[in-house]
């Protein structure tokens, strides 16, 4: 009985690894995906390898102009929705600006008359 033993396997070796199967990954779904178009076109027809490749683009950009079409639709819904509480924020102010202007017209009046009493009081003191 032979027992060989390996070198720990280095952080290097475990990303060339890693590279190594994705990349075999990567041969194999194209094969599988595109291969057959291949075959299929060996009667040489200039105008079927155009259909495919046409028909190929189609797919991939039909895919990302329906996620920038959500995304844009997202981005509208969001805008709206930051003017809607844009308004709602200058109503808010307005109406605490409102409010503070009747705050300070009462204590106003409350002052006035105060000081109309203490001089009433101070009146009646001395005399």
């Amino acid at each position: 009985m032979t027992i060989t033993t390996q070198a720990p396997l280095q952080p290097q070796d475990d990303v060339d690894a890693a590279a190594t199967s994705f990349e075999g990954e990567i041969r194999e779904f194209v094969r599988r995906d595109f291969t057959p178009v291949r075959r299929s076109n060996d009667t040489g027809s200039g105008e079927f390898a155009a259909s495919n490749i046409s028909t190929l683009v189609q797919r991939v950009a039909g895919t990302s102009l329906a996620e920038i079409e959500n995304l844009i639709g997202e981005l509208q819904t969001l805008r709206d929705y930051i003017a809607s509480e844009g308004e709602r924020v200058q109503r808010e102010l307005a109406g605490y600006a409102q409010l503070n202007q009747a705050a300070m017209t009462s204590t106003r009046i409350i002052a006035e008359s105060m000081s109309k009493w203490k001089t009433t009081v101070d009146e009646t003191k001395t005399a």
